[in-house]
């Protein structure tokens, strides 16, 4: 079998499904000498553990709670999980929905999407199970536009709905207004100057000297992305937002992006994202726009984030 990844969703809506599905793929994973990882809720694991019976201990498991919370760490656990074993693995990794905002749900469903670009290359047998009895039935119906193959069971075929990445995510991205902040910094090349001005605006808003120079290191990372391109005079500011420390950087340049940007490591952006608890990057006829943003120091300090 040619190496390389193989992407398939699963629509699943009671627990002899789930099971039909895992413990056939679990098995023959296992007959085949590969590892085998299942990231799904506690539920679940227990369903399975119990059903593999002494095949269970050859099993790693992982609470998908805790899995990558955020986008592109659980691409960054899926990517290192194969890259630890230096061989073909196979992994049952579920996103979690309940409870999440329309930013959050549309940043999962890039992710979804964007790993067919970017584990395209990785040896990996991935099934992201979908549970309808508690998904919303457009993230059900748009799993099936972001996985090239749907299981059932045993059984794998090509998914009718598939969508090439870029297109999802050109179609299933919300545009929405900036929010504008009074004090704005315009950057026009003074990388000390704008460094001072996000390091001041953020320190009474995050809890320790660490996450200021933290969130330091993310806006510029974010400037230097921007420069890279060729955009040279972009819009700055910062402030406190729904628990969160938010920068933003606009500039009226428009830019052809890499929808996927931030999510392959060693790429632009990549600690970016992966230290921030959100990151949006999106160019229209308007101008592009980089948005980031930070727990703050309310937040840090009530969950220890």
């Amino acid at each position: 079998m040619a190496s390389g990844l193989r992407h398939q969703g699963c629509l699943y809506g009671s627990d002899a499904e789930f099971l039909a599905m895992a413990v056939p793929f679990v098995r023959d994973g296992l007959a085949r000498g590969e590892p085998v990882l299942v990231a799904t809720t506690s539920a679940n694991l227990e369903l399975l553990h119990e059903a593999m019976g002494p095949e269970a201990d050859g099993v790693d498991y992982a609470e998908a709670a805790y899995f990558g919370r955020r986008p592109p760490q659980r691409a960054t656990a899926i990517h290192e999980y194969w890259n630890r074993h230096h061989e073909a693995v196979r992994v049952i990794a579920e996103p979690m929905w309940t409870g999440r905002s329309r930013r959050e749900i549309e940043a999962w469903q890039r992710m979804e999407a964007g790993l067919n670009v970017v584990l395209a290359d990785a040896d990996i047998r991935l099934i992201c199970p979908y549970d309808t009895r508690i998904v919303a039935p457009g993230i059900a119906e748009d799993a099936c536009r972001t996985h090239p193959e749907l299981v059932v069971g045993a059984a794998a075929g090509p998914s009718p709905q598939f969508m090439a990445p870029a297109d999802f995510v050109r179609t299933h991205r919300t545009a929405g207004a900036l929010d504008v902040a009074a004090d704005v910094f315009h950057f026009d090349g003074d990388l000390a100057a704008v460094r001072r001005y996000v390091l001041d605006r953020a320190t009474p808003l995050l809890r320790s000297e660490d996450d200021v120079a933290t969130f330091g290191i993310a806006v510029g990372e974010s400037i230097t992305y921007l420069l890279g391109h060729g955009v040279t005079c972009v819009s700055v500011w910062v402030r406190a937002a729904a628990g969160r420390v938010v920068c933003t950087l606009h500039s009226d340049q428009s830019l052809a992006l890499y929808p996927f940007v931030g999510f392959r490591h060693g790429d632009a952006l990549w600690l970016t994202n992966q230290i921030c608890e959100w990151l949006d990057v999106s160019s229209d006829a308007g101008g592009c726009t980089v948005e980031l943003a930070v727990p703050g120091h309310r937040a840090a300090e009530a969950f220890g984030v």
